[in-house]
């Protein structure tokens, strides 16, 4: 049975909508936000064990735009072959392999696809559907990379809807960037 896995960027005061923000440029890397090799070498391992992506229809419409032509690897590859299931009231207009449309509501439909992925299911991004995610209790792993900057616009991943919780740390990394890897578990 497969984990329900967030994985977002944000910056220390938890911003989470532009993580061009969050991530300033070091040397020569002049785009943002920076990936150095710590980051890409966890993101990588994150992204092996996962069999399928949960996303929100905003994510999608982004994301079919951008990813099907994008060089940026080991991700690209990635999102582009994985299975994706998309939150959305209404038929995806843009095709991406591998994407199907999804309407039941979050608890079966999580409960659905843990049993039958192989893998960990991962969320990346998608806020407004990791925010109802994280107040109905269905992720079991929280990924944050933390950038080096206090940012005040924004979306916040907790928004007040979320209850105190406590979680157990289960993973820690300064990257060369001077990012912060960090991975919880939800205690059941």
């Amino acid at each position: 049975m497969g984990r329900l896995i967030l994985y977002t960027l944000t910056s220390l005061d938890g911003a989470v909508d532009d993580p061009r923000r969050f991530f300033p440029a070091t040397g020569d890397r002049i785009s943002v936000p920076v990936f150095d090799d710590d980051l890409v070498e966890l993101e990588s391992r994150l992204i092996a064990r996962q069999g399928a992506v949960l996303m929100g229809r905003g994510m999608y419409d982004e994301w079919s735009a951008y990813w099907p032509t994008s060089t940026e690897q080991p991700f690209a590859d990635f999102i582009n072959s994985v299975r994706k299931y998309v939150v959305t009231s209404t038929p995806l207009a843009r095709g991406w392999p591998n994407a199907e449309a999804v309407t039941a509501p979050l608890g079966p439909l999580v409960e659905d696809l843990k049993a039958r992925t192989t893998g960990d299911i991962g969320v990346h991004g998608s806020i407004t559907l990791a925010r109802s995610l994280l107040a109905e209790g269905l992720v079991d792993e929280l990924v944050l990379v933390v950038g080096r900057v206090v940012d005040p616009e924004g979306r916040r991943l907790f928004d007040g809807r979320v209850g105190r919780r406590d979680l157990m740390l289960l993973e820690a990394h300064r990257t060369s960037g001077g990012s912060v890897w960090l991975r919880y578990a939800f205690p059941s």
